[in-house]
């Protein structure tokens, strides 16, 4: 008798191959939400030039849409646990959709800043549902890749947003608005009519809280470990511009070394998206923090655009190996009726880590730019050998909940 072996499955098979229809849902709907993500760039542009803000009033405004997008997260998870993955990121879209339009014909501080506010408390609500429903639908093993590829379409949608944002604001800042809700509306429409509900029967729902996760001590010091990756991160967003104009450098130059970013980014994180998400998710983590420190601590060497494009490329191939590994690690530490409140909890610390950077960060920048990037690199590297000290905790917790698998057929 002969027997066959199994065909072996295509380059584009081993890239986007065996992940569930629900999946594509989700990520055709993120990708049409981030080509939308225009108001966010130039929301401090729109507040001093288009309504007369002073840079102090601006910062106000900033500070009450990070408030509300600390409390987004927590509040987010909660409800994903509570009533369900798909009626919180739906209502989390269309609220996002209603509040956009609103503040874009706001013209009063007051108004402004309460619009503000509820914008961070629901632009970003849609990341702990989105995150348990990956956990809900994929299996483990493809949890790294579907997450990867979620990140791939941020970034993609994202880099087209830029381009056509800031063309579109020369004709008028409404439009921003316009056009960033009306790809809100589509991704929690699109949700709605073509995702289940994935969450956990609701009597399991009810059981556990933040005190659970809260109680859960591997969690907690993986928590700290992205809070500080993320501190790091976020320089290159917040202290990055100000350390390159500082150098002598025009703002146009900071523009062209970032576009190495996003070129990287969506290019590169495709192909090796399922490579890496086979390797221990603790020492791909670990790698990829490492890498991003010292491109950062590389930064502290430059003074030509040429020399800090070097740094970007540099932390981008470590965010790259560090895509969808995260949410991975995330999805197999947390029970399936608690999986909301864990990706909440974890998008808390991109919060907080997004307070902390420009806040500690430019204080850093002041004392000297030497300063900012050794101290960012050793922040780096602590997480770093810090996600390595967890990571047999992680591997351990990993098999043990492996064979919960998906809750729901795709």
């Amino acid at each position: 008798m002969t027997t066959t072996t199994p065909a072996k499955p295509s380059f584009l098979q081993s890239k986007i191959g065996g992940l569930p229809r629900t999946f594509w849902v989700l990520w055709g709907g993120t990708l049409v939400n981030r080509l939308g993500t225009m108001v966010e760039p130039f929301i401090g542009v729109y507040l001093t030039q288009a309504r007369g803000f002073s840079l102090v009033a601006a910062g106000l405004v900033m500070a009450v849409y990070g408030v509300g997008s600390l409390l987004s997260q927590l509040v987010a998870g909660w409800l994903a646990d509570r009533v369900g993955r798909r009626i919180t990121l739906t209502g989390g879209m269309l609220a996002t959709a209603v509040t956009m339009v609103a503040l874009g014909y706001s013209t009063t501080l007051p108004a402004i800043l309460t619009g503000m506010f509820v914008l961070g408390l629901v632009i970003d609500a849609y990341r702990p549902a989105s995150n348990a429903l990956v956990a809900d639908l994929v299996p483990p093993d493809d949890r790294p890749r579907a997450y990867g590829l979620l990140f791939w379409a941020i970034n993609l949608g994202f880099s087209v947003a830029m381009v056509s944002g800031g063309w579109l604001a020369q004709t008028g800042f409404l439009w921003l608005f316009w056009f960033d809700a009306v790809t809100c509306a589509i991704f929690g429409l699109l949700v709605w009519t073509s995702v289940k509900e994935s969450s956990p029967a609701r009597r399991e729902r009810r059981q556990g809280g933040f005190r659970e996760v809260l109680r859960d001590r591997l969690m907690l010091g993986f928590v700290l470990i992205s809070l500080a990756f993320t501190f790091l991160y976020l320089q290159g967003f917040t202290t990055l511009p100000l350390a390159m104009t500082g150098a002598g450098l025009s703002t146009g130059a900071y523009g062209l070394v970032m576009a190495v970013n996003g070129v990287l980014i969506v290019f590169i994180q495709p192909l090796t998206g399922d490579w890496l998400g086979r390797r221990d998710h603790s020492t791909v983590m670990a790698t990829g923090i490492a890498i991003v420190a010292a491109g950062y601590t590389l930064t502290a060497f430059a003074s030509t655009t040429a020399g800090f494009a070097l740094a970007v490329t540099v932390w981008t191939i470590g965010e790259i190996v560090t895509a969808g590994i995260a949410g991975a690690v995330v999805a197999a530490l947390a029970p399936p009726h608690l999986r909301g409140r864990y990706a909440g909890v974890y998008g808390f610390a991109w919060s907080a880590g997004g307070l902390l950077a420009p806040l500690v960060g430019t204080r850093l920048l002041e004392a000297g730019p030497r300063v900012l990037w050794f101290t960012v690199g050793a922040v780096g590297l602590l997480a770093a050998l810090g996600q390595l000290a967890i990571g047999p905790a992680i591997r351990r917790r990993t098999t043990a909940g492996a064979e919960l698998g998906p809750s729901m057929p795709s």
